[in-house]
């Protein structure tokens, strides 16, 4: 049986719900793939979601290189995932990418993790195309919380 990936967005998710929602889903890492690790919603800026995390006995890991670049963040907020997707596959192409791509693969071995961004659907997330490429390399199976 193949170790289970979790994805998860905060859009519209308070900072209590989101925790209690990692928290069953038995989430021992979260792999924050967000280029800009801050937000204007209290509780998800790096640094307080890292020791929230903490406080619960989850792990956070920041790997920035996994992020969506600017325009594909401005395409994802359009609705035109199709471009998001294009412009994040150049995203991954890169050295750095490819590096943090063999940690979030190493850590979601490790422990049952969950790749956060902000988007509440995953379909238009580019966190689900970073699922997509990770399973190709290793045994995992997807689930979107």
């Amino acid at each position: 049986m193949s170790p289970t990936l979790f994805t998860i967005g905060y859009e519209g998710k308070r900072e209590e719900e989101f925790l209690a929602e990692l928290e069953e889903a038995g989430v021992e890492r979260v792999i924050d793939v967000r280029a800009v690790a801050a937000s204007r919603r209290p509780g998800f800026s790096k640094t307080t979601l890292a020791g929230a995390l903490t406080e619960r006995g989850i792990d956070y890991l920041h790997l920035r290189p996994l992020g969506t670049p600017a325009a594909g963040r401005e395409a994802a907020r359009k609705g035109r995932t199709e471009e998001m997707r294009r412009i994040y596959a150049g995203q991954l192409a890169t050295t750095e990418a490819e590096l943090a791509m063999e940690q979030a693969l190493e850590a979601a071995s490790e422990k049952k993790s969950a790749l956060l961004c902000y988007e509440a659907d995953a379909a238009g997330c580019h966190r689900t195309m970073l699922a997509e490429r990770m399973i190709e390399r290793r045994p995992f199976e997807v689930r979107d919380l």
